[in-house]
Protein backbone atom coordinates (compact mmCIF):
# COMPACT_ATOMS: atom_id res chain seq x y z
CA UNK A 1 0.00 0.00 0.00
CA UNK A 2 2.98 2.35 0.72
CA UNK A 3 4.56 1.74 -2.77
CA UNK A 4 2.56 3.75 -5.08
CA UNK A 5 3.66 2.73 -8.49
CA UNK A 6 2.44 -0.96 -8.32
CA UNK A 7 -1.35 -1.68 -9.25
CA UNK A 8 -1.84 -4.52 -6.79
CA UNK A 9 -5.04 -7.14 -7.47
CA UNK A 10 -5.77 -9.71 -4.74
CA UNK A 11 -7.51 -12.88 -6.13
CA UNK A 12 -9.00 -15.22 -3.57
CA UNK A 13 -11.12 -18.53 -4.10
CA UNK A 14 -13.62 -19.44 -1.64
CA UNK A 15 -15.76 -22.69 -0.77
CA UNK A 16 -18.32 -20.60 -0.06
CA UNK A 17 -20.03 -17.01 -1.15
CA UNK A 18 -18.76 -14.12 1.00
CA UNK A 19 -19.31 -10.21 1.41
CA UNK A 20 -15.43 -8.41 0.72
CA UNK A 21 -14.25 -5.39 0.28
CA UNK A 22 -13.71 -4.70 -3.03
CA UNK A 23 -10.44 -2.20 -2.19
CA UNK A 24 -7.81 -3.24 0.65
CA UNK A 25 -5.88 0.34 -0.20
CA UNK A 26 -6.10 3.03 -2.95
CA UNK A 27 -3.59 0.59 -5.11
CA UNK A 28 -4.95 -2.76 -3.97
CA UNK A 29 -8.10 -4.46 -5.07
CA UNK A 30 -9.88 -7.20 -3.80
CA UNK A 31 -11.37 -10.39 -5.73
CA UNK A 32 -13.23 -13.05 -4.00
CA UNK A 33 -14.26 -15.95 -6.55
CA UNK A 34 -17.08 -18.45 -5.32
CA UNK A 35 -15.83 -21.77 -6.65
CA UNK A 36 -18.01 -25.02 -5.69
CA UNK A 37 -16.41 -27.77 -3.44
CA UNK A 38 -16.19 -29.81 -7.14
CA UNK A 39 -13.68 -27.63 -8.40
CA UNK A 40 -11.07 -28.08 -5.88
CA UNK A 41 -8.74 -30.94 -4.58
CA UNK A 42 -11.17 -33.66 -6.09
CA UNK A 43 -10.75 -32.12 -9.91
CA UNK A 44 -6.95 -31.13 -8.88
CA UNK A 45 -8.20 -27.32 -8.98
CA UNK A 46 -9.78 -27.13 -12.02
CA UNK A 47 -12.87 -24.89 -10.95
CA UNK A 48 -10.23 -22.61 -9.17
CA UNK A 49 -8.01 -22.14 -12.25
CA UNK A 50 -10.94 -21.41 -14.42
CA UNK A 51 -12.28 -18.77 -12.16
CA UNK A 52 -9.10 -17.27 -11.86
CA UNK A 53 -7.88 -17.86 -15.40
CA UNK A 54 -11.15 -15.93 -16.01
CA UNK A 55 -10.80 -12.86 -13.55
CA UNK A 56 -7.09 -12.45 -14.38
CA UNK A 57 -8.32 -11.73 -18.18
CA UNK A 58 -10.51 -9.04 -16.76
CA UNK A 59 -7.73 -7.80 -15.04
CA UNK A 60 -5.08 -8.06 -17.53
CA UNK A 61 -1.69 -8.04 -15.42
CA UNK A 62 1.32 -7.66 -16.15
CA UNK A 63 2.69 -10.40 -13.84
CA UNK A 64 0.50 -12.93 -11.85
CA UNK A 65 2.29 -14.21 -8.62
CA UNK A 66 0.95 -17.29 -7.00
CA UNK A 67 1.15 -17.42 -3.43
CA UNK A 68 1.66 -21.12 -2.02
CA UNK A 69 1.55 -24.81 -3.75
CA UNK A 70 -0.57 -25.94 -0.35
CA UNK A 71 -3.53 -25.50 -2.14
CA UNK A 72 -4.36 -23.68 -5.65
CA UNK A 73 -3.36 -20.66 -5.86
CA UNK A 74 0.68 -21.52 -7.52
CA UNK A 75 -1.43 -23.57 -9.96
CA UNK A 76 -4.02 -21.16 -10.64
CA UNK A 77 -1.22 -18.80 -11.56
CA UNK A 78 1.07 -21.38 -13.64
CA UNK A 79 -1.64 -21.61 -15.99
CA UNK A 80 -3.33 -18.18 -15.65
CA UNK A 81 -1.95 -17.67 -19.48
CA UNK A 82 -0.18 -14.88 -18.27
CA UNK A 83 3.47 -14.31 -17.43
CA UNK A 84 3.88 -16.03 -13.81
CA UNK A 85 6.15 -16.14 -10.75
CA UNK A 86 5.18 -18.27 -7.23
CA UNK A 87 6.24 -18.40 -4.20
CA UNK A 88 6.79 -21.40 -1.86
CA UNK A 89 5.58 -21.57 1.52
CA UNK A 90 5.40 -24.95 2.78
CA UNK A 91 7.65 -27.50 0.38
CA UNK A 92 5.00 -30.12 0.26
CA UNK A 93 7.13 -32.57 -2.07
CA UNK A 94 9.39 -32.51 1.06
CA UNK A 95 6.37 -32.98 3.98
CA UNK A 96 5.14 -35.98 1.84
CA UNK A 97 8.19 -37.66 1.68
CA UNK A 98 9.18 -37.47 5.48
CA UNK A 99 5.70 -38.69 6.57
CA UNK A 100 5.63 -41.41 3.58
CA UNK A 101 2.33 -40.17 2.06
CA UNK A 102 -0.09 -42.63 0.93
CA UNK A 103 -1.13 -42.59 -2.84
CA UNK A 104 -4.03 -40.39 -3.32
CA UNK A 105 -3.94 -38.73 0.48
CA UNK A 106 -3.63 -34.93 0.54
CA UNK A 107 -0.22 -34.53 0.79
CA UNK A 108 0.41 -36.85 -1.83
CA UNK A 109 -1.27 -35.05 -4.42
CA UNK A 110 0.30 -31.15 -3.53
CA UNK A 111 3.48 -33.20 -3.64
CA UNK A 112 3.14 -33.82 -7.46
CA UNK A 113 0.85 -30.86 -8.62
CA UNK A 114 3.74 -28.77 -6.72
CA UNK A 115 6.13 -30.34 -8.89
CA UNK A 116 3.79 -29.68 -11.99
CA UNK A 117 3.58 -26.36 -11.17
CA UNK A 118 7.32 -25.68 -10.83
CA UNK A 119 8.17 -26.64 -14.30
CA UNK A 120 5.50 -24.29 -15.55
CA UNK A 121 6.86 -21.02 -13.85
CA UNK A 122 9.16 -18.57 -14.70
CA UNK A 123 10.41 -18.53 -11.46
CA UNK A 124 10.22 -19.01 -7.53
CA UNK A 125 10.10 -17.06 -4.37
CA UNK A 126 11.89 -19.13 -1.92
CA UNK A 127 11.92 -18.66 1.92
CA UNK A 128 15.04 -19.79 2.76
CA UNK A 129 17.88 -21.34 1.56
CA UNK A 130 16.76 -24.39 2.64
CA UNK A 131 13.77 -24.01 0.63
CA UNK A 132 15.69 -22.83 -2.47
CA UNK A 133 17.91 -25.81 -1.99
CA UNK A 134 14.72 -28.11 -2.17
CA UNK A 135 13.27 -26.09 -5.48
CA UNK A 136 16.35 -24.87 -7.28
CA UNK A 137 16.98 -28.40 -9.15
CA UNK A 138 12.65 -28.12 -10.09
CA UNK A 139 12.74 -24.22 -11.54
CA UNK A 140 14.17 -22.12 -14.06
CA UNK A 141 14.76 -19.27 -11.29
CA UNK A 142 14.43 -18.81 -7.69
CA UNK A 143 14.87 -15.73 -5.80
CA UNK A 144 15.36 -16.02 -1.80
CA UNK A 145 13.15 -13.51 -0.23
CA UNK A 146 11.70 -14.21 3.01
CA UNK A 147 8.49 -13.83 4.78
CA UNK A 148 7.74 -10.33 6.09
CA UNK A 149 6.85 -9.84 10.02
CA UNK A 150 3.36 -9.18 10.56
CA UNK A 151 2.15 -5.89 11.48
CA UNK A 152 1.26 -6.92 14.71
CA UNK A 153 4.73 -7.58 15.82
CA UNK A 154 6.40 -4.22 14.39
CA UNK A 155 6.16 -2.00 17.76
CA UNK A 156 8.61 -2.37 19.87
CA UNK A 157 8.73 -4.92 22.68
CA UNK A 158 8.46 -3.95 26.26
CA UNK A 159 11.44 -3.11 28.23
CA UNK A 160 13.93 -6.53 28.59
CA UNK A 161 13.18 -6.59 32.17
CA UNK A 162 12.93 -9.65 34.36
CA UNK A 163 10.02 -11.77 33.84
CA UNK A 164 8.51 -15.40 35.35
CA UNK A 165 10.06 -18.74 34.04
CA UNK A 166 7.23 -18.90 31.35
CA UNK A 167 8.36 -20.67 27.80
CA UNK A 168 5.90 -20.57 24.82
CA UNK A 169 5.49 -22.93 22.02
CA UNK A 170 3.22 -21.82 19.40
CA UNK A 171 2.12 -23.34 15.96
CA UNK A 172 -0.30 -25.95 14.87
CA UNK A 173 -0.97 -28.97 16.91
CA UNK A 174 0.89 -31.67 14.74
CA UNK A 175 3.44 -34.61 14.74
CA UNK A 176 5.82 -32.20 12.57
CA UNK A 177 5.67 -29.23 15.24
CA UNK A 178 6.33 -32.13 17.72
CA UNK A 179 4.19 -30.74 20.81
CA UNK A 180 4.20 -34.51 22.32
CA UNK A 181 7.76 -34.75 22.42
CA UNK A 182 8.30 -31.23 24.16
CA UNK A 183 5.13 -32.03 27.19
CA UNK A 184 8.03 -35.78 28.01
CA UNK A 185 10.75 -32.89 28.12
CA UNK A 186 8.85 -30.94 30.30
CA UNK A 187 7.76 -33.76 32.50
CA UNK A 188 11.20 -34.29 32.48
CA UNK A 189 12.51 -30.71 33.68
CA UNK A 190 9.50 -30.55 36.39
CA UNK A 191 11.22 -34.18 38.06
CA UNK A 192 14.65 -32.35 38.15
CA UNK A 193 12.44 -29.63 40.79
CA UNK A 194 12.44 -26.45 38.48
CA UNK A 195 9.85 -24.21 39.00
CA UNK A 196 8.74 -22.49 34.81
CA UNK A 197 5.30 -22.80 33.13
CA UNK A 198 5.09 -23.99 29.64
CA UNK A 199 2.70 -22.59 27.17
CA UNK A 200 1.15 -24.02 23.90
CA UNK A 201 -1.06 -21.92 21.90
CA UNK A 202 -1.97 -23.34 18.39
CA UNK A 203 -4.69 -24.38 16.31
CA UNK A 204 -6.19 -28.49 16.12
CA UNK A 205 -7.27 -29.35 12.56
CA UNK A 206 -9.80 -32.00 13.48
CA UNK A 207 -11.33 -33.55 16.80
CA UNK A 208 -10.31 -36.89 15.08
CA UNK A 209 -6.80 -36.30 14.64
CA UNK A 210 -5.39 -39.16 16.63
CA UNK A 211 -1.73 -36.81 17.71
CA UNK A 212 -3.71 -34.15 18.67
CA UNK A 213 -6.35 -35.89 21.10
CA UNK A 214 -2.43 -37.43 22.40
CA UNK A 215 -1.25 -34.47 23.45
CA UNK A 216 -4.79 -33.07 25.01
CA UNK A 217 -4.78 -36.17 27.08
CA UNK A 218 -1.01 -36.07 27.79
CA UNK A 219 -1.44 -32.27 28.89
CA UNK A 220 -4.17 -32.98 31.28
CA UNK A 221 -2.32 -33.64 34.26
CA UNK A 222 0.44 -31.14 33.71
CA UNK A 223 -2.19 -28.33 33.93
CA UNK A 224 -3.42 -30.33 37.21
CA UNK A 225 0.26 -29.54 38.39
CA UNK A 226 0.30 -25.87 37.00
CA UNK A 227 3.87 -26.42 34.91
CA UNK A 228 2.00 -26.63 31.18
CA UNK A 229 -1.35 -24.89 29.80
CA UNK A 230 -3.12 -25.25 26.48
CA UNK A 231 -4.41 -21.91 25.12
CA UNK A 232 -5.86 -23.13 22.21
CA UNK A 233 -5.56 -20.82 19.00
CA UNK A 234 -5.54 -16.62 19.47
CA UNK A 235 -6.21 -13.73 18.01
CA UNK A 236 -3.27 -11.84 16.48
CA UNK A 237 -3.62 -8.99 19.00
CA UNK A 238 -4.10 -11.65 22.08
CA UNK A 239 -0.85 -13.59 20.43
CA UNK A 240 1.49 -10.83 20.77
CA UNK A 241 0.33 -9.95 24.36
CA UNK A 242 1.15 -13.85 25.10
CA UNK A 243 4.46 -13.29 23.78
CA UNK A 244 4.55 -9.85 25.69
CA UNK A 245 3.91 -11.97 28.68
CA UNK A 246 6.78 -14.97 28.66
CA UNK A 247 10.52 -14.93 28.77
CA UNK A 248 11.07 -17.63 26.27
CA UNK A 249 10.29 -19.62 22.78
CA UNK A 250 10.55 -23.03 21.84
CA UNK A 251 9.90 -24.37 18.18
CA UNK A 252 11.30 -27.61 17.77
CA UNK A 253 9.83 -29.41 14.61
CA UNK A 254 11.57 -31.89 12.51
CA UNK A 255 11.39 -29.69 9.17
CA UNK A 256 10.33 -26.31 8.80
CA UNK A 257 10.66 -24.20 5.86
CA UNK A 258 10.78 -20.93 7.23
CA UNK A 259 9.71 -20.40 10.70
CA UNK A 260 7.27 -17.08 10.89
CA UNK A 261 6.94 -18.00 15.13
CA UNK A 262 10.58 -17.71 15.17
CA UNK A 263 10.56 -14.37 13.57
CA UNK A 264 8.03 -13.22 16.32
CA UNK A 265 9.39 -14.38 18.80
CA UNK A 266 12.82 -12.73 18.48
CA UNK A 267 10.86 -9.71 17.64
CA UNK A 268 9.53 -9.41 20.84
CA UNK A 269 13.44 -9.87 22.05
CA UNK A 270 12.31 -13.32 23.60
CA UNK A 271 15.02 -15.99 24.38
CA UNK A 272 14.73 -18.35 21.63
CA UNK A 273 15.81 -22.58 21.44
CA UNK A 274 14.94 -24.39 18.41
CA UNK A 275 16.03 -26.93 16.23
CA UNK A 276 18.27 -26.36 14.05
CA UNK A 277 16.24 -27.21 10.21
CA UNK A 278 14.92 -25.77 7.37
CA UNK A 279 14.18 -21.77 7.93
CA UNK A 280 15.12 -21.33 11.62
CA UNK A 281 18.85 -21.50 10.91
CA UNK A 282 18.45 -18.64 8.15
CA UNK A 283 16.52 -16.98 10.81
CA UNK A 284 18.69 -17.40 14.09
CA UNK A 285 21.55 -16.60 12.49
CA UNK A 286 23.08 -13.62 14.08
CA UNK A 287 20.40 -13.34 16.41
CA UNK A 288 21.35 -12.40 20.15
CA UNK A 289 20.21 -15.29 22.41
CA UNK A 290 18.94 -17.61 19.65
CA UNK A 291 20.30 -21.21 20.79
CA UNK A 292 19.52 -23.95 17.53
CA UNK A 293 19.75 -27.76 18.53
CA UNK A 294 20.30 -31.35 16.10
CA UNK A 295 16.75 -32.28 15.27
CA UNK A 296 16.75 -35.10 17.74
CA UNK A 297 19.11 -33.39 20.91
CA UNK A 298 16.34 -33.65 23.04
CA UNK A 299 19.17 -34.23 26.25
CA UNK A 300 21.19 -30.75 24.94
CA UNK A 301 18.02 -28.95 24.85
CA UNK A 302 16.36 -29.87 27.65
CA UNK A 303 20.12 -28.90 29.91
CA UNK A 304 20.05 -25.38 27.77
CA UNK A 305 16.33 -24.58 29.25
CA UNK A 306 17.59 -25.80 32.94
CA UNK A 307 20.38 -23.87 32.42
CA UNK A 308 18.51 -20.48 31.27
CA UNK A 309 15.79 -20.96 34.32
CA UNK A 310 18.55 -20.98 37.04
CA UNK A 311 20.26 -17.87 35.68
CA UNK A 312 17.02 -16.05 36.29
CA UNK A 313 15.69 -16.49 32.71
CA UNK A 314 17.83 -13.83 30.91
CA UNK A 315 16.09 -12.28 27.99
CA UNK A 316 18.32 -10.64 25.29
CA UNK A 317 18.67 -7.50 23.65
CA UNK A 318 18.69 -6.21 20.01
CA UNK A 319 17.50 -8.96 18.69
CA UNK A 320 14.21 -7.28 17.56
CA UNK A 321 15.81 -4.02 16.34
CA UNK A 322 17.45 -6.95 13.98
CA UNK A 323 14.61 -8.75 13.17
CA UNK A 324 13.11 -5.82 11.95
CA UNK A 325 15.71 -4.47 9.57
CA UNK A 326 15.90 -7.81 7.81
CA UNK A 327 12.27 -8.45 7.54
CA UNK A 328 9.87 -5.63 7.69
CA UNK A 329 7.12 -5.38 5.71
CA UNK A 330 8.50 -2.59 3.35
CA UNK A 331 12.10 -4.14 2.97
CA UNK A 332 9.86 -7.06 1.68
CA UNK A 333 7.57 -5.19 -0.51
CA UNK A 334 10.00 -3.56 -2.38
CA UNK A 335 12.36 -6.75 -2.86
CA UNK A 336 9.21 -8.47 -4.36
CA UNK A 337 8.97 -5.03 -6.81
CA UNK A 338 12.78 -5.79 -7.88
CA UNK A 339 12.12 -8.62 -8.96
CA UNK A 340 8.93 -8.37 -10.86
CA UNK A 341 10.88 -5.49 -12.66
CA UNK A 342 13.46 -7.57 -13.53
CA UNK A 343 11.26 -10.67 -14.87
CA UNK A 344 9.17 -7.77 -17.05
CA UNK A 345 12.51 -6.46 -18.50
CA UNK A 346 13.70 -9.84 -19.38
CA UNK A 347 10.29 -10.56 -21.26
Amino acid sequence: AQIREIELHVVSCTQQLMRSPEKLADNIWFHSLHVPKIGWLRTLYQGCIRATRKKIREINPDLVHGHGTERECAISAALSGYPNVISIHGNMAQIARMNHARIGSYQWLAARLENFTLRRTLGVFCNSAYTEGLVRPRARKTWLVPHALRLEFLDPPPDAGTRPPILLNAGGIAPRKRQLELLDMAENLHRRGLKFEFRFVGFIQSTADTYAQAFLERIKPMEAAGYAHFLEALPDSELVRCYNSVAGMVHFPTEEAFGNVVVESLSRDLKFFGSCVGGIMDIATGAPGAELFERDDWAGLADAIERWIKAGCPRPQGAAALIRGRYHPTVIARRHLEIYREMLNIM
